[in-house]
């Protein structure tokens, strides 16, 4: 017999999307298909420089399709820059909106969406459900393996007066149709392919064990932990390989569609604190505190951590319950130190005084209402102490 609260009604919501080589090409044909004349483009500078946002202006062209370029996305996108966006896309009397890049340029463009639908500051919908109009057509073409904003209700802003980064959760905010390309992942360096890379496995580990997992969002996190486990440290090394590429690419979708339904936990929380406070790469920030939260979190989800365990090449089994859990801290640890990431928070610049606010501020995170334990501010101050 299932346990009770997997008889309860559960609701999913997944966009459209297309998998494979070309799918960029397409983004043309998509934004004919929603009746759009003219398009606000958001990329960023090193998208626009790569040549990908140029291949879906083509797109455009050949659809007979209006666009004005908006390509002023910081790495961590601020809200200023949301409502810049939403200027420039009422300037220019646009109808929806094309993304090209990684998460940046897409949050950005869902925060631009919902503030030209809206008429108030993106600073006013933080936090679960509280956009009311749905934005205009999004489609999405993601450069990054990570992210996975291109399938997820989630955006993550800036808020650059108070240096904190604040979550937007809203069903309103899922793309339209998200065009899956492999060959834009080709064009990045090795330190961005694996800050994407562990981003997306930690949404597959914290989907999987949060308390709002389902048979659905399990079969789609497991699936995404073995297969960016295989293929990225490949993609990493040879970043021209395709087959790497497509295998991240599809991890990273499957983390996406889990951690939307099933939302995220402390790792996420606290990663958001230390960007918003410092500005740092957010899938750095992951992957230096994914092992500590799993060391933490491990007694509420034992059996759960166990297969992560295995997933990632050891056998928990043929140890005892206290060496388990030693056991999937020492797992992300080599992961992440095999993908020459050995950063500690002090090397990203983290003082012992930043602990007490980062820890205030990510407790008061909705990721964190879905983390299998709860913490309280000592907890948190501890998990960040440890990572130093």
């Amino acid at each position: 017999m299932l346990p009770t609260d997997e008889l309860e009604l559960k609701k999913f919501f997944v966009p459209e999307f297309i998998l494979g080589r070309g799918a960029l090409e397409l983004a043309g044909r998509y934004a004919r298909n929603f009746s759009l004349r003219k398009v606000l483009l958001v990329t960023d500078a090193g998208v626009k420089q790569a040549g990908w946002a140029d291949r879906v202006c083509t797109s455009l062209n050949e659809a007979d399709i209006s666009y004005e370029i908006f390509d002023r996305v910081s790495p961590n996108p601020r809200a200023g820059e949301v409502m810049a966006g939403a200027e420039a896309y009422h300037a220019a009397e646009c109808q929806g909106i094309v993304a090209v890049g990684g998460g940046s340029p897409i949050d950005c463009a869902k925060g631009i969406g919902i503030v030209t639908s809206n008429r108030r500051h993106i600073l006013a919908f933080e936090g679960v459900d509280r956009v009311q109009m749905p934005a205009p057509p999004l489609v999405c073409v993601p450069t990054t393996a990570g992210s996975s904003a291109d399938v997820s209700q989630f955006a993550i802003i800036t808020d650059e007066d108070e240096r904190r980064k604040i979550a937007i959760i809203s069903k309103t905010l899922v793309p339209d149709i998200s065009l899956l390309d492999p060959l834009p992942l080709t064009s990045m360096d090795a330190t961005l392919t694996v800050d994407t890379g562990m981003d997306a496995l930690c949404h597959a580990v914290e989907a999987y064990v949060s308390n709002a997992s389902s048979p659905i969002t399990d079969l789609h996190a497991l699936e995404a932990i073995r297969l960016i486990a295989a293929a990225l440290p490949e993609a990493a090394r040879a970043p021209d390989d395709l087959q790497a590429r497509y295998l991240t690419m599809l991890g990273s979708l499957y983390a996406g569609l889990a951690f939307s339904n099933a939302s995220l936990g402390a790792v996420h929380a606290m990663a958001h604190s230390l960007g918003g406070l410092l500005d740092l790469a957010h899938g750095r920030c992951n992957a230096v505190l994914l092992e500590h939260v799993a060391g933490y979190n491990y007694a509420a989800a034992p059996d759960r951590f166990d297969a992560i365990t295995r997933l990632l090449g050891q056998q928990p089994e043929e140890l005892s319950g206290n060496e388990r859990q030693a056991a999937i801290t020492r797992a992300v640890a080599g992961f992440r130190r095999s993908l020459g990431i050995d950063a500690s928070l002090a090397d990203l610049g983290v003082e012992p005084g930043d602990l007490p606010a980062l820890a205030e501020r990510a407790l008061s995170d909705p990721c964190m209402a879905t983390n299998p334990r709860r913490p309280n501010q000592k907890d948190i101050e501890e998990i960040y102490a440890s990572a130093f």
